[in-house]
């Protein structure tokens, strides 16, 4: 990687951990209806938490996980997530690096992207599986930042991801403006919401409405990556939900009537076909001949 591209990468993963702070705030306030302005206390004492001492990770070091005034145990969650996020969010960054030229007008328009996606992607992931439901005050006005995200990318770039090589497609783009990434994301959006839909019509105890509105910000994502991302990230999100659903009823940790939060696997299969997807769809249509 140049310099250039290492010092976006470690501020990525700065920007991450501050992130990761926030969305603690976000996954445990939006659900239990707290507003988000208002100020930091213990859960245990009612306290002012000092904002030095809501710095990432450093402030639970600090405090060595225990409140301040009543010394409360403050969970390793926190930290762990802060963590998770600028790892996550570095991860990304290095990804694009190492694909294409950093700080083009479209380089930072797909980080852009893919960065919301992956804030979306840790709080949604833990919003579900603490309350099993994926709140539209999050899933909708991410989906709306998404398609915006991509407008502007297409504005100041002239075109989004090539339709050959997913987040590999970050070379300078052709002249004019290319508005099919974008049209591909929308009806991607569409596709994966009425087959969710359909879905929870046929087995409304299977599948709520949140997913579908998820459903349709994932396809969104998958669809301006291509559509072997679209094809292969829905179906890593059944794969892999599959997989974990048949673990736990051999585990005895659940039956086959047990509800398991579906959201995190969307979204881990989502990730799965930005990554991989335009790559195996790239094979199967070499393997078809």
């Amino acid at each position: 990687m140049t310099p250039l591209a290492i010092f976006i990468a470690v501020w990525a993963g700065v920007f991450g951990l501050a992130i990761g702070s926030f969305l603690n705030v976000v996954a445990y306030r939006v659900p239990a209806g707290i507003p988000l302005t208002r100020e930091s206390r213990c859960p245990g004492c009612d306290a002012p938490i000092a904002w030095w001492r809501n710095v990432p990770v450093v402030g639970w070091l600090a405090l060595r996980g225990r409140c301040a005034d009543c010394r409360m145990p403050i969970s390793i969650r926190y930290p762990f997530i802060e963590l998770t996020t600028g790892v996550l969010f570095a991860a990304v960054a290095v990804g694009l690096a190492l694909t294409g030229t950093a700080a083009t007008p479209r380089f930072w328009g797909v980080l852009a992207i893919l960065e919301v996606f992956a804030a979306l992607s840790v709080v949604l992931t833990l919003i579900d599986l603490d309350v099993k439901r994926l709140p539209n005050a999050i899933v909708l006005p991410g989906w709306a930042a998404v398609v915006v995200l991509m407008l502007v990318t297409t504005l100041v770039s002239g075109a989004g991801p090539s339709t050959g090589s997913g987040t590999q497609a970050l070379s300078s783009g052709a002249a004019g403006l290319d508005w099919w990434p974008l049209l591909r994301a929308l009806i991607g959006g569409a596709a994966l919401f009425l087959l969710y839909d359909i879905v929870r019509w046929i087995s409304p105890r299977g599948m709520g409405g949140g997913d579908v509105k998820l459903a349709g910000l994932v396809g969104t994502v998958l669809g301006w990556f291509g559509w072997g991302a679209l094809v292969v990230g829905a179906f890593a999100a059944f794969a892999l939900g599959g997989v974990f659903g048949i673990a736990l009823i051999i585990a005895g940790r659940a039956k086959r009537s047990s509800g398991i939060p579906f959201g995190p696997w969307m979204l881990a299969g989502a990730w799965v076909g930005i990554l991989v997807g335009e790559r195996v769809g790239e094979w199967y249509a070499g393997f078809l001949g």
